[in-house]
């Protein structure tokens, strides 16, 4: 899902209406994303399908039947790795349906779960459940970080900061479509958040959801913690008001640990 924002200036990354309640039913799954996840999985019985293409194509099949019978559907990305690694620390078996939900419903990776909405499955909905994947193990990573920073109050205080940096640095470069790029170097690994951002002139923001929550607790654990990195920000600047002109655009912030400032 994506947020439409619509900030005063400075843009504040604010959703321009309530949250819908939460749903009533919800429909769960996951998804081998690659043809060597099915491969991997093939002995566990996840699907009887001969091979992946045909997986895919039943999957949006099912997927297209929950979005009918469910008033919310939403997936991760099954990744055989995570799955037998989740097996093994509760000694449950791989090929057992039950341990299969039990992974799908782990508290500790919803955070990996996406809105289906009736996306294309392989060209638009599949890759954003590999980022999410990615996404979902950085966030762990700043959320350990932010939970030996300090006292909640100043971890609130600090994604508040989080948010008006962002909000700033969008601010700056005015309407277009760009590629943001955090990368926090941090002892444990670097910290890395990217999202595609679209600006328009009258100060619109649209982002997905699940990249502007990751950006901004990869900045908020940057400041928490006073980490050095470098923040970028790239793409074609302009807007259809400006006669459909635009042009290739970049910046860039680097921080030694003590507040972001622009390279020039």
């Amino acid at each position: 899902m994506s947020r439409h924002l619509h900030p005063r200036r400075p843009p504040r990354c604010r959703p321009t209406g309530a949250r819908q309640a939460p749903a009533q039913r919800v429909f769960v799954t996951g998804v081998l994303a690659s043809p060597e996840d099915f491969e991997r999985a093939r002995p566990w019985g996840l699907t009887a399908a001969p091979d992946h293409r045909r997986y895919l194509a039943g999957t949006a099949t099912l997927l297209a039947h929950a979005r009918r019978r469910f008033e919310s559907v939403r997936v991760r990305r099954f990744h055989p790795d995570d799955f037998a690694e989740f097996c093994l620390l509760r000694r449950l078996d791989p090929a057992d349906r039950a341990a299969q939900q039990r992974y799908l419903a782990n508290p500790a990776l919803l955070g990996q779960l996406l809105d289906y909405q009736g996306e294309e499955l392989v060209e638009d909905f599949l890759p954003r459940l590999v980022r999410a994947r990615e996404n979902g193990l950085t966030m762990r990573h700043a959320e350990l970080l932010l939970a030996e920073g300090g006292a909640l109050p100043a971890v609130e205080r600090c994604y508040r900061e989080a948010a008006e940096l962002f909000a700033r640095l969008l601010g700056e470069a005015g309407p277009g479509t760009y590629e943001f790029r955090c990368v926090i170097r941090a002892s444990e690994g670097p910290l890395v958040a990217e999202a595609r951002v679209v600006l328009w002139e009258d100060g619109l923001v649209r982002i997905h959801d699940e990249e502007l929550d990751l950006v901004r607790a990869v900045l908020c654990a940057a400041l928490a913690r006073r980490l050095p990195g470098r923040l970028e920000l790239s793409g074609l600047r302009g807007s259809a008001a400006g006669c459909g002109e635009y042009q290739q655009a970049a910046w860039s912030w680097q921080s030694a640990g003590t507040g972001f400032t622009a390279v020039r």
